[in-house]
């Protein structure tokens, strides 16, 4: 069984040693500086930012942060809704393909839709366009792309209502 598990002192490490495919890692900013960003973000803007290790069973198998309302979506989208933002998200390259990353996307999906922060309107999401794993799955789960945002984000953005 797949869960999210908040990240903390004891367990932070575990994200730290996860690594994506080496393909993949022209899409993936490493976890590491994640984690820097998050604390930027927090202290600086004033973000409301969530990481979780994904576990399944014991077992460390992928890293996500999701945060609320930080700026630069509301710069680089145009969005002045309330939303979530889905920082980063990423399988652990000796899990990929097992449906973990699926089902975790459902698990903070449905942590988003109570609010946690408060209410919103919308998730969004980035990815690079070329990671044609990323965009099947995001739009399984009913994202649906703005490529008219691309330029200004530098990624592909993606939007669900929520």
């Amino acid at each position: 069984m797949i869960r999210l598990e908040k990240l903390t002192w004891d367990n932070y490490d575990d994200v730290l040693k996860l690594k994506v495919a080496k393909e993949q890692k022209e899409y993936m900013v490493p976890n590491s500086e994640c984690l820097i960003q998050a604390f930027f973000a927090m202290t600086e803007s004033k973000a409301q930012v969530f990481p979780f290790g994904i576990y399944f069973g014991k077992k460390p198998v992928g890293f996500m942060m999701i945060a609320r309302d930080v700026p630069w979506i509301e710069e680089y989208c145009g969005s002045h809704a309330k939303y979530y933002y889905i920082w980063k998200f990423m399988i652990d390259e000796r899990y990929q393909g097992n449906g973990y990353g699926k089902e975790a996307m459902l698990q903070a999906l449905n942590l988003i839709r109570t609010f946690p922060a408060g209410e919103a309107e919308y998730c969004w999401l980035s990815y690079e366009p070329e990671n044609t794993a990323a965009k099947k799955l995001y739009a399984s789960l009913g994202f649906v792309e703005k490529p008219e945002l691309y330029e200004n984000l530098g990624e592909m953005p993606a939007v669900l209502k929520l």
